[in-house]
């Protein structure tokens, strides 16, 4: 396709750099806007930004927005909704797709009422309320935030106890502490089976063929302990709309279209031998996933994106195979501490030693042509100054690595050959990206039927 104006809005942390780097790449004219104070300086260097979005509506051919608020009070949704009326062509939600993320009670009564299976789950505005109803039904639960702290991500805890007593000191613990501001929460009874996200693209009438599965890391550590974070890495695979996608998003599918919702939605379910039970939905793109995404699309992300944005069906070629990210971070990631990060981290440089001493390439790395970026590598909070990638933003998450292969372990063999080539001080990063699926999680999806023969 010819060359095409891209409009990218960001509204909390700059979450969609390097998507607008890609599509910049590829060759398309790009104007890329961040509304944090905080985060301006992310992606200085490798993008051309704004200083005023609106002022360049009418320039833009395609507009992308990467989360659910710009501002304080602003929906995205909203936003799109009013920008597709006045005939803009936009990646963005509506209001009542901003509303599943926001509201997981009203994101079940959604599913509930299209016939989808849902975990039993209860909505509380009281601390006490909801100890009482533990203490009366006694079972392992999930404590879910709403709200202005559902983004916390510390917050989120998974009980282990059959009685649920580790959930109500929990809640104590909360009431004490958040009181003040943890004005809701949810409460999930505690399903096992194999965690599964479900990414579908929508283009405002229909799903595309590509569904991609993928499978989040989300706590700090390796053997998934540790604080939560909002996520350290990704292992995924794309495939066609199978019986996990058809349970779920095929019986929502009228509903989104009557919404009008443009983009990438994800639904987080645990499937078993006995069903498919959805948690929560992501209307938006997530992260680091956009960026894995991107690396397995092996035709042009920027045609892809202005098809779907103009309602077409895209024509996308992905990596047949397996894919991981991981996300290489910096202190005092995933806290806040502004003395931490300017002692460690702020304006640190990122090196990659791509090339040996005796002029080999390492197995994982190549520098590209593209750009002077090396194969693999992604930009989170990052920026080019004279050249050199720093650090940037206050969040100690500079880059995501990626690999593929025709096998997990390959694409693991991949991505963490690449990590082996980056120096960058006190950075960490979980080593353990895709080790669920080729220690079990694979073989239970195939054994239950969701995968292959009778599955697809």
């Amino acid at each position: 396709m010819d060359s095409a104006r891209f409009l990218f809005v960001s509204a909390d942390a700059a979450l969609i750099t390097d998507l607008a780097w890609q599509v910049h790449r590829e060759g398309h004219d790009v104007k890329y806007y961040i509304e944090a104070e905080g985060d301006r300086e992310i992606g200085n260097g490798f993008v051309p930004k704004t200083d005023d979005w609106r002022a360049e509506v009418d320039w833009a051919d395609v507009i992308i927005f990467d989360d659910i608020w710009v501002g304080s009070d602003i929906g995205t949704g909203e936003l799109a909704e009013e920008l597709r009326e006045e005939g803009k062509a936009v990646v963005g939600g509506t209001p009542n797709t901003d509303h599943l993320e926001e509201d997981r009670g009203y994101a079940m009564e959604v599913l509930e009422e299209h016939g989808v299976n849902t975990v039993e789950h209860h909505i509380f505005d009281s601390f006490d309320a909801g100890i009482q109803h533990v203490q009366e039904n006694p079972a392992p639960y999930v404590i879910k935030p709403l709200g202005e702290v559902q983004n916390v991500k510390r917050l989120l805890y998974v009980g282990n106890e059959d009685d649920g007593s580790d959930v109500v000191d929990v809640l104590k613990a909360y009431k004490k502490a958040w009181g003040h501001r943890m004005k809701g929460f949810q409460l999930q009874r505690k399903v096992e089976g194999v965690e599964v996200a479900i990414c579908g693209f929508f283009n405002g009438t229909e799903f595309i063929d590509q569904v991609n599965f993928n499978f989040e890391h989300k706590k700090l550590f390796p053997g998934n302990i540790g604080p939560s974070t909002g996520e350290m890495g990704t292992s995924m695979f794309w495939a066609g709309q199978n019986k996990l996608f058809k349970e779920t998003f095929g019986k929502i599918e009228d509903w989104l279209a009557n919404e009008g919702y443009v983009g990438s939605i994800d639904i987080n379910c645990i499937v078993n031998e006995n069903g498919i039970y959805p948690l929560e939905f992501t209307p938006r793109f997530g992260y680091p996933t956009i960026a894995l995404q991107e690396e397995s699309i092996e035709s042009s992300t920027g045609e892809f994106f202005y098809d779907l944005a103009h309602g077409n069906e895209p024509e996308v070629e992905v990596h047949n195979g397996y894919q991981i990210a991981v996300r290489v971070v910096l202190p005092p990631f995933p806290f806040d501490d502004e003395q931490t990060y300017d002692e460690n981290s702020r304006n640190a440089a990122v090196v990659f030693e791509t090339e040996r001493c005796d002029g080999s390439h390492a197995s994982g790395a190549s520098v590209t042509s593209s750009g002077g970026a090396p194969d693999g590598i992604h930009i989170e909070d990052a920026k080019k100054v004279d050249g050199q990638w720093r650090v940037a933003g206050d969040s100690g998450m500079p880059i995501v690595v990626t690999g593929k292969g025709e096998t997990m372990q390959a694409a693991r063999e991949q991505a963490y050959g690449r990590i082996d080539e980056i120096v960058m001080p006190n950075m960490y990063y979980r080593d353990d990206i895709g080790e669920r699926w080729i220690n079990g999680d694979g073989d239970r999806l195939q054994a239950w039927g969701y995968l292959g023969p009778g599955g697809e």
